[in-house]
């Protein structure tokens, strides 16, 4: 059972999210074999406040 962790940052549209996982679930199947209904993808998705790179928050920029 594949399982995938994706973090990012909030703020896509549940279309956008839908053909991530979707593509996700298919490069997984392709490349290892799994039935897609084995592959499971986990979402995490982050407040800009909560992220951080170079010591800024992402929505200080």
């Amino acid at each position: 059972m594949p399982l995938v962790h994706i973090d990012l940052i909030a703020g896509r549209s549940p279309e956008q999210l839908k053909g991530m996982v979707k593509d996700v679930t298919d490069a997984i199947v392709k490349n290892t074999g799994a039935p897609a209904e084995h592959v499971h993808v986990v979402l995490n998705e982050m407040k800009k406040e909560h992220y951080a790179v170079g010591g800024i928050l992402k929505s200080d920029e």
